[in-house]
């Protein structure tokens, strides 16, 4: 991993598994036009990367960060929409022609992503080559997560909603540690932060999780699996079948 200063990360090739797998799935001279502007960048927790209607400048490819796409209400409160880490892009508004969203976007979970400006993204996506083809296919997942967690959370318990929270982040980063406090997951899942904390202990008491001070330790994923809704496994399965990677690469819990 290149230095956070803001400078180019050369050593990151198509394929190598430490870089975004979306931009990993790109043909090699594909990149090679992407890569001289491609900058690292360090995500910190709580961190907003845009706000809704913000003219986006860049869009973020998370590698180790998870990012968070809200929608937040008059009255300050929010839910989350869906997730993005080291599958795919934040900013879809770019190259869906719209330039702005009325959602937000806040760093879920600290750690690190490339940025590209966006005059260098709409360059390459007007090509129409590979990168459109992997973004539309991107977007079609992005959409059935979009939907999904509408379904999930207005049919499904506070429990089963946190653990599919948990599985989705797990999913995007390559160990079984997550760093969210209770205020924040209370916000991604539109509930009182008292609900989170009934669900947390409930999963603690299983077996499932360990947490304290908002570091959440997965000690049974399988535990997970056996507790979420189906919510979960629709989005991942569509993940699996689109994309020309696996939506979870790495089980740190095998």
């Amino acid at each position: 991993m290149a230095p956070r200063n803001g400078g180019v990360m050369p050593e990151h090739t198509p394929g190598d598994a430490a870089v975004n797998r979306l931009l990993a799935a790109i043909p090699a001279d594909v990149y090679a036009r992407l890569e001289p502007h491609l900058e690292s960048a360090s995500l910190a927790l709580g961190e907003v990367i845009y706000e809704a209607n913000d003219a986006l400048t860049h869009v973020y490819f998370p590698i180790t960060a998870i990012v968070s796409l809200l929608y937040t209400m008059e009255d300050g409160t929010s839910a989350e929409m869906g997730v993005v880490g080291c599958d795919g892009v934040v900013g879809i508004a770019v190259f869906m022609g719209g330039d702005t969203t009325p959602s937000r976007a806040i760093v879920q979970s600290a750690g690190d992503a490339m940025r590209l400006k966006v005059k260098y993204f709409r360059d390459e996506y007007k090509r129409v080559g590979e990168l459109h083809r992997l973004l539309l296919l991107y977007t079609q997942t992005l959409l059935t997560q979009f939907s999904q967690t509408a379904v999930c959370n207005r049919l499904h318990s506070v429990d089963q909603r946190l653990c599919r929270c948990l599985l989705l982040s797990l999913d995007r980063v390559a160990f079984n540690e997550l760093t969210m406090t209770q205020e924040l997951i209370a916000s991604i899942l539109g509930v009182r932060r008292e609900g989170v904390s009934v669900a947390a202990h409930q999963l603690q008491d299983a077996g499932l999780i360990r947490y304290s001070r908002g570091h959440i330790t997965v000690v049974d994923r399988h535990g997970l699996e056996s507790r979420v809704c189906e919510c979960y496994k629709v989005v991942k399965m569509e993940c699996d079948r689109l994309l020309p990677y696996p939506s979870s690469p790495i089980d740190p819990m095998t």
